[in-house]
């Protein structure tokens, strides 16, 4: 059992991040900011499906290297890889060489394509499961915090079924963490509460780099 903890700084965080620079701008930036932007929600779960065992600083620290090697996470580009692309991809020591990670990257990106062509969308089908706003959370540690819940395993299996790979209930309430769909900071982290207070889209994440599509951009706006 954890508590938030007080940074130099003068602000209290959850204590996961601990003094880990990288971790603790990540902790202040994008965990649990709403994110409604199609292909940044595509790219952090699949980033999520490569942390399956491992643990999300590894993770983060080689996001810029995913980031290229993915093309950017750019779903028509994914869906396209062959064997070579993925042979190529299992000797970059810049990302988790993991063929079944790759090749799952592979067909949920064509089972991406398929919800942005005939609907609904992909944020607006995430978003769904929690009537399109974050549910706000008030755990005091991190004891309470639960690793899967009865609307993960929901959208787990809704997943699954449109073909994503890599997205088992731990997985999909990890990703709902840090896109925000609930807000699982801890109530005495100043995050809760600045996240508690704002209204849809008035926190902006950093550290993301979204590509704007027409379909995607107002599909954000009507969740927004």
């Amino acid at each position: 059992m954890k508590k938030a903890r007080l940074h130099a700084d003068g602000l209290m965080r959850c204590p996961w991040p601990g003094d880990d620079p990288l971790y603790v701008a990540y902790h202040d930036e994008e965990w649990g900011v709403p994110e409604y932007d199609d292909r940044a929600l595509f790219e952090k779960l699949i980033l999520d499906g490569f942390q399956a065992g491992l643990s999300w600083i590894t993770i983060l620290r080689k996001r810029d290297n995913f980031r290229k090697a993915f093309d950017n996470f750019d779903p028509k580009k994914i869906a396209k890889y062959d064997a070579r692309k993925i042979q190529a991809l299992m000797t970059d020591a810049g990302i988790v060489r993991n063929r079944a990670k790759i090749e799952g990257a592979v067909a949920s990106a064509k089972a991406y394509l398929k919800i942005m062509d005939e609907g609904p969308g992909f944020a607006k089908l995430l978003w769904s499961f929690v009537g399109g706003k974050p549910r706000q959370n008030a755990f005091k540690t991190t004891a309470g915090v639960p690793a899967a819940t009865p609307v993960s395993i929901a959208l787990s299996k809704e997943l699954v079924a449109r073909g994503f790979k890599f997205v088992g209930p731990t997985i999909v309430y990890a990703f709902m963490q840090a896109v925000g769909m609930v807000n699982d900071h801890l109530t005495t982290c100043t995050c809760h509460q600045r996240l508690a207070g704002a209204r849809p889209g008035a926190v902006k994440r950093k550290g993301v780099k979204p590509v704007k599509h027409a379909r995607a951009s107002k599909q954000a706006a009507a969740l927004a």
